[in-house]
């Protein structure tokens, strides 16, 4: 059986680290960055029940009108019952991403890999939206893409990912739903043993 932990980001909304270089103080900053993701996380929630899917959103800041409060032994149950959960408001903390919300949770409710859905279709070797010539790795391994400084995510989310030994796989976000299919365009990254 396949579980599905969603955990939603809110850059399309807003930004903590773009907010603090415009001049709002860093921990207000990521506080409205983790509010844009409850904001994603309530729209997502209410495609997939449309789409006749069982859902829960967890939070990890409380705002119990329209989120349960993330607990990992609450949300290890909603997925024995079959429901998919997405968790929002990152960690619940200042200063940390969306990329280290996801590593987490997947570490915490026993996730045999985590997908990252992104703006480009895996890891690259430099920008390709900068450069044509940019090579797109099929797999990788987290020491490669550290000592080449290839973008997967953020330095302490590769870090956990790698010293606890978790897979990442990166695609398109358009193209999640072919997870599975021998068709989908993305890089495997893989830790050494």
């Amino acid at each position: 059986d396949i579980e599905v932990v969603i955990v939603i980001g809110g850059g399309n909304i807003f930004r903590g680290v773009s907010g603090a270089a415009k001049g709002l103080d860093r921990t207000a900053a990521d506080y409205m960055g983790m509010l844009a993701t409850v904001i994603n996380g309530i729209a997502l929630g209410n495609a997939i029940e449309k789409a006749g899917q069982s859902v829960r959103i967890m939070s990890a800041i409380e705002i119990s009108k329209v989120a349960e409060l993330f607990i990992y032994r609450r949300a290890l149950k909603h997925l024995r019952e079959k429901r998919i959960i997405i968790v929002v408001a990152g960690t619940g903390n200042p200063y940390f991403t969306t990329d280290s919300a996801a590593v987490l949770r997947a570490l915490e409710l026993h996730c045999d890999y985590m997908v990252k859905g992104t703006k480009v279709d895996g890891v690259y070797d430099k920008d390709p939206a900068k450069y044509p010539d940019a090579k797109r790795y099929d797999r990788v391994s987290v020491d490669e893409a550290l000592s080449k400084g290839l973008r997967i995510m953020d330095q302490s989310a590769i870090a956990l990912a790698k010293d606890e030994k978790l897979p990442l796989f990166v695609c398109r976000i358009e193209d999640i739903d072919q997870i599975g299919s021998p068709d989908i365009r993305g890089t495997y990254v893989y830790v050494n043993e």
